[in-house]
């Protein structure tokens, strides 16, 4: 049969059909949107029929659509009656593919028998699974959530779809971050503990040689100093003040290791009776040097006494060592008894305990590096030390779940807070 159709009218035809198909899917578009509530059919049986859908599923279709999760209708035979696009691109299927098959296909086979568990639950009580949904280039880890539903059909499944890919992704990272963080906790712990041993031995091994060291030069300096020549007695004056420096030092480092190291026995400390025993120990000092040291009404905590007491120990011979030369040193010691909460109304659970003289002060850049390690600001021919005084306090006071801030101004004196819990947490360290 030969077709005499030209090519206009081929064309025009081809135009027709291209027409009608988009306006079919216009019209597929605009149900699933819910854009329309009836559509006529032209019937040649039964001439034209009209099919209405519900306009109370206007609002829903349109957010079913525009979900970004997966959704599915299932009826009691597990069949799909309903898809929405964002499960269709999930798999990388058309909605035909999808549609009217059975949702079970579509699981992995891994987790298909407790899918079926699942499936026969959810239609007395909602429930949620983790299962591998299959698509062309393998499967997408996602989240379940099985709720059933009531329709003029009949009893329906609905199944929300959640990709779990970038979550998976996410705790994969994770997991492995955490084990890397473990790893590099212990050896971190292996290699504190190597330090705070090392620096141990090493202190007390010093100790030794030094006290010889200062022995033979002392008498050295007693029996033949007046015979030395001034340059000789001056080198000789040099190596004894730079061995009792060393000795200080080794004698520092031996306490700040042990305080890594030692178990805290905590009681309760009379923070009044610690200073009187103080300034007891120190009367001639302060006597000499005409200091004078104000205490007001202080707390009773709880901690350990001994540790306590060095940390105020640290902070008043700091304040008699950095005190003006022209000026009688002061120091000022007293209580503010503060509520973490701000609160004062109710009960406090920290204090805060104030050191402040008027010595020599400090600029404020440096009020968090005085209690590092080894750290000077001031000459160490001058001021005697090992620059470790201060990080031992902060040390006791860190161990005591406490802190300790410095303030000040150069000229200006110096102040010193130590916040501390009046009771230490269950868990001791």
């Amino acid at each position: 049969m030969i077709d005499h159709r030209t090519y206009e009218e081929l064309l025009r035809e081809n135009a027709e059909l291209t027409q009608r198909l988009e306006e079919a899917s216009d019209t597929i578009e605009a149900i699933r949107t819910g854009q329309v509530d009836a559509l006529v059919v032209n019937d040649s049986d039964n001439g034209h029929q009209l099919y209405t859908l519900k306009t109370a599923d206007h609002s829903y279709r349109i957010f079913i659509e525009k979900m970004n999760e997966g959704a599915v209708s299932l009826n009691e035979e597990g069949v799909i009656l309903y898809a929405n696009s964002k499960f269709a691109s999930m798999l990388g299927l058309g909605l035909s593919d999808i549609v009217g098959h059975i949702f079970e296909t579509f699981v992995a086979d891994d987790v298909r028998e407790q899918y079926r568990e699942v499936l026969v639950k959810a239609w007395d009580d909602d429930i949620q699974i983790e299962a591998n949904i299959c698509r062309k280039t393998g499967t997408v880890p996602c989240k379940l959530s099985l709720t059933s539903m009531q329709l003029d059909e009949g009893p329906s499944l609905s199944i929300i779809i959640t990709d779990l890919t970038f979550q998976k992704s996410i705790q994969g990272l994770l997991k492995e971050n955490n084990q890397q963080l473990t790893i590099a906790n212990a050896e971190l712990e292996a290699s504190n503990h190597d330090l705070q041993q090392f620096a141990s031995i090493a202190s007390h091994d010093l100790q030794e040689p030094l006290r010889k060291i200062l022995i033979f030069a002392n008498m050295l300096m007693d029996k033949h100093g007046t015979e030395l020549p001034g340059e000789s007695r001056r080198f000789l004056e040099k190596i004894i003040s730079s061995s009792q420096r060393m000795r200080s030092m080794a004698s520092d480092i031996l306490s700040y290791s042990g305080l890594s190291t030692a178990d805290s026995d905590f009681d309760q400390v009379n923070l009044e009776e610690i200073l009187a025993e103080i300034l007891d120990d120190y009367e001639l000092r302060l006597q000499e040097q005409k200091v004078s040291v104000i205490v007001g009404e202080l707390p009773l905590v709880e901690g350990n006494r001994a540790q306590i007491k060095q940390v105020f120990q640290n902070l008043i011979s700091n304040s008699i060592k950095f005190s003006r030369p022209d000026v009688p040193p002061v120091i000022r010691i007293f209580c503010d008894r503060g509520n973490m909460n701000g609160s004062r109304q109710e009960p406090a659970t920290h204090c805060h305990i104030t050191v402040a003289d008027n010595g020599i002060g400090f600029e404020k850049k440096y009020q968090e590096r005085i209690f590092s390690l080894f750290e000077r600001l001031n000459n160490k021919d001058k001021y005697e030390g090992s620059g470790i005084g201060l990080s031992i306090t902060k040390k006791i006071i860190e161990r005591h779940h406490g802190w300790i801030t410095a303030e000040s101004a150069p000229g200006d004196g110096a102040r010193f807070t130590i916040t501390l819990p009046f009771r230490q947490p269950e868990k001791q360290f």
